[in-house]
């Protein structure tokens, strides 16, 4: 099969590489559809294996990249419980694989594992951007019939991401929500967030991706390259603030204008990966009684709430999706995605 690789400093190929066959406890599946995920862009950046180094991984291996993974399982190793993976379910992979037997594992929250995450999926073992993937059995969380498979990619990371983020955030529908960033994962977060009743306010540089932000559910957009942030929420809260900000900009700027925007009492949630923030504790956090948070992708759990919400909700994750391509187009589509000024893309295979 072939498979696309990241070669280092924005240089993709398309490799082959063997079929792959389960082993006890595992899985294959035929994907269907991988997304694109914002993080891929470190490593599509990056020189040859820097991004694994500086993530603490050995990047002795070429793997295949991509961590969307969304397909139809068509063979199953020794071992499995035929309630929890069969030939032919469809399927979305939690893409991580830690020990499967400590606190987080077994609560399926396998990237916090105690010993250590052994593998991650499109980084340190192949990922999803080629026909077939290889997962333990556990990994699997069901896609519903309702949904499509690029949904499913979605939910995979991006849009699950938003979910578990926006829950850390605790909203309510009389709420409004300051949401930093309209990538594929704000724009998820936007897309969740006015589902869930609450007023969004979208920020970005970027006025593509604010309209995109308005067709998504946005009430209100602000671009900080022109107008004060901080002011501009608090001009739509009546002077108060948001009651909760979302920030997926991994931009130090929109992280401390995401604490500064919210009310007394107030919630932030950091998704962005990387970077660092300045603060002036005192009257940031301390004097407003700010909770400050960090929020790391999602569980097993938390992975199939999301999936039952859009599902019952009918919400059209499709509409993320501004671009699709095949394994072929790789290049093309990691150039465009670099720019950040689309919305999300899918390999559809």
């Amino acid at each position: 099969m072939q498979g696309i690789v990241f070669a280092g400093n924005r240089q993709v190929e398309l490799r082959e590489f063997p079929d792959p066959t389960p082993g006890p406890g595992e899985v294959v599946l035929e994907i269907k559809a991988s997304g694109m995920c914002g993080s891929d862009l470190k490593l599509y950046r990056a020189a040859p294996g820097e991004a694994q180094r500086a993530m603490g991984f050995k990047p002795d291996v070429v793997n295949i990249a991509g961590h969307e993974p969304c397909g139809i399982v068509v063979a199953v190793g020794a071992g499995v419980n035929p309630k929890q993976a069969w030939v032919g379910q469809r399927a979305m992979v939690h893409h991580y694989r830690g020990c499967g037997a400590c606190p987080h594992c077994s609560t399926g929250w396998q990237q916090l594992c105690v010993e250590g995450v052994a593998e991650v999926y499109g980084v340190t073992h192949h990922g999803s951007h080629a026909r077939y993937m290889k997962v333990p059995a556990s990994t699997l969380v069901t896609l519903r019939e309702e949904l499509s498979f690029s949904t499913g990619a979605a939910i995979a990371c991006g849009t699950g991401t938003a979910w578990g983020g926006l829950h850390r955030l605790e909203l309510a529908a009389e709420h409004t929500v300051a949401i930093f960033g309209q990538g594929p994962v704000g724009l998820s977060a936007t897309q969740l967030a006015a589902a869930m009743g609450a007023r969004v306010i979208a920020l970005d540089v970027s006025d593509e991706r604010l309209a995109r932000a308005r067709e998504l559910g946005a009430a209100h957009t602000v671009n900080p390259a022109r107008d004060d942030a901080v002011a501009a929420i608090r001009e739509l809260t009546g002077g108060l603030g948001a009651h909760g900000a979302f920030e997926a900009a991994s931009s130090p700027q929109a992280r401390q204008q995401a604490v500064q925007c919210v009310r007394t009492w107030g919630k932030v949630v950091f998704i962005g990966e990387g970077g660092q923030v300045t603060l002036d504790v005192s009257p940031d956090l301390l004097r407003r009684q700010v909770t400050l948070m960090g929020s790391w992708t999602f569980s097993t759990v938390g992975q199939k709430a999301c999936t039952d919400f859009i599902a019952d909700r009918g919400i059209d994750v499709d509409a993320l999706f501004t671009h699709r391509w095949t394994l072929e187009q790789a290049d093309e589509a990691y150039r465009i995605f670099d720019a950040q000024t689309s919305g999300k893309g899918v390999f559809l295979l």
